[in-house]
């Protein structure tokens, strides 16, 4: 096969420092078996993370199709050194079953002996034994660095075996250079180089949970909760934990508090509690310290609580429950993303090529210099440890300034009494949701009503949609109203699924001029995007319209143009994975079962597609990707082969709800039903509006946030440039009537007029959906190749050779 064109490598942003990034090569065509004949080792090492099972399971499952041969390298380093058992061939069925799995199935260990010339010498000797040249490291930032290491020497420690006898001269020929490709595997999202690491998104989920959990019995008794969470030097998962559940105050390693801290943290408390809370939570990352180096322990602030101001109050330290626990829908999928590239990094290494690891950049997954990263991992620490915390704040990039700036603003018990801005007064932003309710509706409108509220603005909450705004339910919200709204699931202020043309154009013209509404803000799904247009194209007629108008996507299906990710999709991924886990689960007990599982999205097939990376789904079928009778006939004989031929007792299948008019979910399992007689059984699943409930995930809550953060600058920005000499606002440039969404890793805001021209209004699809890339990889890491059959492998019952034939 030819070697596909490269991409010239691409400087990512300075949030990550210059890091050079190599384009992956994920979504390209690969041909199966190409690389028969190469040996790949994988092991973990250091301290396990949720998702790295996954990632296991991809580099066996890539490696299986290029033809590779794949050894588990058990015990990290450890089992590297000590040979034998520990370093094992993998099978595709022993990767089966593994990826909902927390930790890491194939262990982890410290290794003294390692860090001996004779350990490395040992190390080397039993990877040359199995021409294992290929290392997949997944770990922290000293397990790379230790790889890369390994990777210098290998030529030292090559002839210092040869001199010894150790190994022979066709070993030190085909053994002569070792290639080495990371994945970073850790849950404090320290390393820079990457957008997230593995286990990250879990963690934050663990402390959510937590959270949440502690506040119902806090607010009984009117306690208050200081909470510790994991991090080392790192203030992420605090910081973002303390986004996510509305806590009270935060204390990181990188912004230390000001000195007077103690007063300020009391006085804050005290005021909250006379407005009638009856709970605070704080959250403490285990490294935090003041502006002085000292540290700041849970205790310490628990102690301060007690003897000031006599509140009943608790320490939780969360510790390893935050690496436990099954992964995410996102930690799997990153894992299964970067394992499979990793392995395609390795083929195209050649002895020149530096060590790289794997890292997410938006929704792409790309190659970076390992010790670029590394080195630029210490230079945070190095900051840090001068107490220059601004220049540290600033290396942990773009995102965490923003995360810390939100967190900041909306951290304040009420919003300031004075105006930032002459241009805010008697203006009035609207917000109302549009659509089906998602999950992070309820967090855009808190972040939006606040920020709003703390720059002088009023904000009118339009509840029930079109519906409220003609019937009068249109009320101002205020600052205590949106108190705890953005672990609330649902909308809190009332959808509706239906357009603006449906209610009449004139209707709404008419009761927007009415409220005096400055700009609008439409929360929701494809109705939202739609109607917003409606109303952008009726500006000529109406001036009620000529507004700055904002749509923040919110839907499960993820189908509105304009955004890669839209609210409220990934708590739904996280139910359906987490229902799938329990269906294959079912099947413990009862042999050989296929699961067909309908998922919602309307003609948009995401959420089957991601949910069936994360689930580890035999097949998908959606709507995008056209399948036909033949496709449906091969993936019974592929459920059939890896039941008798792999040992793996169970099956899933997930259809999206309007993937073909004609093959419908009752269709597929009956037709499994009657091709799998004698080999399995096959039972259906709807699983329906479950994926629309739940709690609002890590992700959909910061996300709500942060949207909410971007659209009231930009909606202020607007009101004052187009703000006429009478006080009223006009515009009707289509750049004021805009979509904001996140197109790989930035906010970004487009006009709507403009995704019009890409936008598939039949089946309410964007033309472009950058996660179709994503089709192969599912197919390779679901498919059992192995196709020998002998007589000895059928099960009791079956006797009819042709009927198994492919």
């Amino acid at each position: 096969m030819a070697s596909p064109q490269r991409e010239p490598p691409r400087r990512l942003d300075s949030r990550k420092y210059s890091v050079m990034a190599t384009p992956g090569r994920e979504g390209q065509q690969i041909q199966a078996g190409v690389y028969a004949g190469r040996a790949i080792g994988v092991f973990t090492s250091g301290g396990d993370s949720q998702g790295m099972n996954s990632a296991v399971r991809a580099v066996v499952r890539m490696g299986s199709y290029l033809g590779c041969k794949t050894y588990y390298i058990k015990e990290g380093y450890q089992g590297m050194v000590d040979g034998g058992d520990n370093i094992v061939e993998a099978t595709w069925a022993s990767s089966s079953g593994i990826m909902q799995l927390g930790g890491t199935v194939i262990g982890s260990a410290r290794c003294k002996d390692f860090r001996e010339v004779e350990g490395r010498l040992r190390a080397a000797e039993n990877l040359i034994s199995r021409k294992i040249i290929n290392l997949v490291v997944i770990g922290g930032d000293g397990s790379l660095t230790g790889a890369n290491i390994f990777r210098q020497e290998w030529p030292s420690l090559l002839d210092k075996l040869f001199d010894a006898g150790r190994i022979t001269k066709e070993q030190f020929d085909e053994c002569s250079h070792l290639n080495i490709v990371g994945m970073v595997g850790s849950i404090d999202n320290d390393f820079c180089g990457t957008d997230m690491t593995i286990g990250t998104d879990t963690a934050l989920h663990r402390i959510m949970e937590s959270v949440d959990t502690i506040s119902t019995t806090a607010s009984s008794h009117q306690r208050a909760f200081v909470l510790e969470v994991m991090g080392r030097h790192c203030g992420y998962l605090a910081l973002v934990g303390a986004l996510a559940t509305e806590a009270d105050w935060v204390f990181i390693p990188e912004w230390p508090p000001e000195d007077g801290w103690e007063d300020h943290l009391c006085k804050k408390l005290s005021a909250e509690r006379a407005t009638g809370q009856r709970l605070n939570v704080i959250l403490v990352a285990e490294g935090s310290i003041d502006r002085h180096g000292t540290p700041i322990t849970a205790n310490q602030v628990k102690d301060l609580l007690t003897d000031r101001l006599k509140y009943d109050t608790r320490v939780t330290v969360l510790g390893h429950v935050q690496r436990g626990g099954s992964p995410t829908a996102f930690d799997r999928i990153l894992g299964a993303r970067m394992g499979a590239e990793a392995v395609l990094a390795l083929m195209d290494a050649t002895p020149d090529t530096p060590a790289c690891v794997i890292s997410l950049d938006g929704n792409e997954a790309v190659r970076v210099p390992l010790m670029q990263c590394v080195e630029r991992t210490k230079n945070v620490q190095n900051a840090m440890n001068e107490r220059n915390f601004e220049e540290a704040v600033k290396l942990r990039g773009k995102s965490f300034q923003n995360n810390l700036a939100t967190y900041r603003l909306l951290s304040k018990l009420q919003p300031p009494k004075k105006t930032a801005d002459e241009s805010s007064v008697g203006k009035r932003f609207a917000i109302m949701n549009i659509g089906a309710p998602a999950c992070g509706m309820n967090a855009v409108v808190r972040s939006f009503v606040r920020l709003s509220l703390a720059q002088g603005y009023t904000v009118l909450g339009i509840h029930d949609s079109f519906d409220g705004l003609l019937y009068g339910r249109v009320k101002p919200m205020s600052w205590t109203e949106v108190q705890g709204w953005s672990g609330r699931g649902g909308s809190l202020l009332g959808t509706r699924k239906v357009l603006a043309s449906k209610y009449g154009i004139e209707k709404i013209a008419k009761k927007m001029k009415e409220y005096e509404i400055s700009g609008l803000v439409i929360v929701g799904g494809f109705e939202a995007y739609h109607s917003a247009l409606q109303l952008t194209e009726a500006r000529k007629d109406y001036d009620s319209f000529c507004i700055p108008i904002i749509v923040i996507p919110c839907t499960i299906s993820n189908n509105v143009p304009g955004s890669d990710f839209s609210l409220g999709a990934d708590t739904a991924l996280n139910e359906i994975t987490d229902i799938c886990d329990r269906i294959k689960q079912s099947a413990t007990g009862t042999k050989r079962r296929i699961f067909v599982v309908e998922t919602m999205g309307g003609y948009c097939g995401y959420l089957a597609t991601m949910s069936g990376l994360a689930g580890g789904a035999d097949a998908a079928y959606i709507f995008e990707d056209k399948f036909s009778i033949t496709d449906l006939r091969d993936d019974v004989f592929h459920l059939k082969n890896k039941i008798l031929n792999a040992g793996v007792q169970r099956g899933l299948v997930l259809r999206n709800e309007y993937a073909n008019p004609h093959y419908t979910t009752d269709f597929i399992e009956q037709l499994f039903s009657e091709e799998g007689k004698g080999v399995f059984t096959c039972r259906k699943n709807v699983l329906g509006h479950m994926q629309q409930g739940g709690v609002p995930s890590v992700f959909d809550r910061n996300y709500g946030t942060k949207l909410a953060a971007k659209a009231v600058a930009w909606m202020a920005q607007q009101v004052k440039e187009y703000t006429q000499e009478d006080g009223k606002i006009f515009t009707n440039h289509p750049s004021t009537s805009t979509l904001l969404g996140m197109r790989r890793r930035h906010m970004e805001f487009t006009p709507l007029q403009e995704l019009a021209e890409g936008t598939d209004f039949e089946h309410r699809l964007p033309e472009d959906q950058w996660w179709l890339k994503l089709r192969p990889l599912l197919r390779i890491l679901a498919k059992h190749t192995e196709m020998d059959y002998i007589a000895e492998t059928l099960p009791e019952g079956v006797v009819d050779l042709e009927e198994l034939e492919f």
